[in-house]
């Protein structure tokens, strides 16, 4: 699995025109899901996004995780993070999950998530999506689990 991490003051995703997910400050996570991800790859990726320092502490480093803020996360799919740019001029995405693959590991991770962190909101699967946010910093990290 992957995940692009978005330290952000907010963040919302619409479709059609509809509010679908809004965070206030914490975690933009666009995930994506590879052939080989299944429950250990959700797991480990659920705890680093939870887990992962990316928050300021009183001295200004960066010591604090989500978990330890308690602040918002908002996950995404975003299949098009597992493509293979390698070569030529147009992404390949042999290297994403099947569309029923993904949206089977990117709902378990909403529901590992939602059992043990809050707020967590969610973008909706397989859907064209707006996404709006406010980078705080910049802060922005690639993870992979």
């Amino acid at each position: 699995m992957i995940a692009l991490i978005q330290r952000v003051r907010e963040a919302r995703v619409d479709v059609d025109g509809e509010t679908v997910g809004r965070i206030g400050a914490g975690l933009l996570a666009l995930v994506a899901v590879q052939p080989a991800d299944g429950e250990a790859q959700t797991q480990r990726l659920l705890e680093r996004l939870l887990g992962y320092r990316v928050f300021a502490d009183t001295q200004g480093r960066m010591n604090r995780s989500l978990a330890d803020t308690h602040g918002g996360l908002l996950l995404v799919p975003q299949f098009t993070l597992a493509a293979d740019t390698r070569s030529g001029m147009r992404p390949s995405f042999t290297t994403a999950a099947t569309p029923e693959a993904g949206r089977r590991w990117f709902e378990r991770l909403v529901e590992l998530a939602r059992i043990r962190h809050a707020p967590v909101e969610i973008g909706r699967f397989g859907t064209h999506m707006e996404v709006a946010l406010i980078n705080d910093g910049p802060v922005t990290f690639w993870l992979e689990a």
